[in-house]
């Protein structure tokens, strides 16, 4: 029962199919974080009145009203976008050296055993070959 698991696994194509659900969930989460952060708050101040907040919003001037909680200007999440930046960096970290990386040294060890195997058996087919052609080009009285 194991050992057919440790063949469905070792196939490749489910390792492949896992990395590339994961990654692209990753992805996802980094280009939702740029448009809704940055994207979202360029567009919205060119659809404001006063492009003049955009402006000193960049340089790190909006306030916030306490009283109310309205930003003047338009807020840039740069610090969000920075966040699944990173977190998508260490995700494909992780999954690079607890899944890819082993993986790929198991396919490795187990492609030089079956190469090795294969070597051996063209070898014994090229002698029963030139066994075959040689009793065949002996003479026969």
């Amino acid at each position: 029962m194991l050992k057919g698991f440790r063949d469905f696994i070792s196939r490749g194509n489910v390792i492949d199919l896992a990395v590339a659900v994961v990654i692209g969930a990753a992805f996802t989460t980094v280009v939702n974080a740029f448009v809704n952060n940055l994207i979202n708050p360029i567009i919205g101040a060119f659809g404001s009145q006063n492009l003049n907040h955009y402006y000193w919003c960049l340089k790190g001037t909006c306030s916030i009203d306490a009283a109310t909680g309205n930003v003047k200007g338009v807020a840039i999440g740069w610090g969000a976008v920075l966040s699944a930046v990173i977190t998508f960096a260490l995700t494909a970290a992780v999954v690079y050296f607890v899944f890819v990386l082993p993986m790929n040294k198991y396919r490795q060890f187990h492609t030089t055993a079956a190469e090795e195997e294969t070597l051996e058996e063209i070898t014994l087919l090229r002698e029963i070959r030139d066994a075959l052609v040689a009793d065949r080009e002996a003479p026969r009285d």
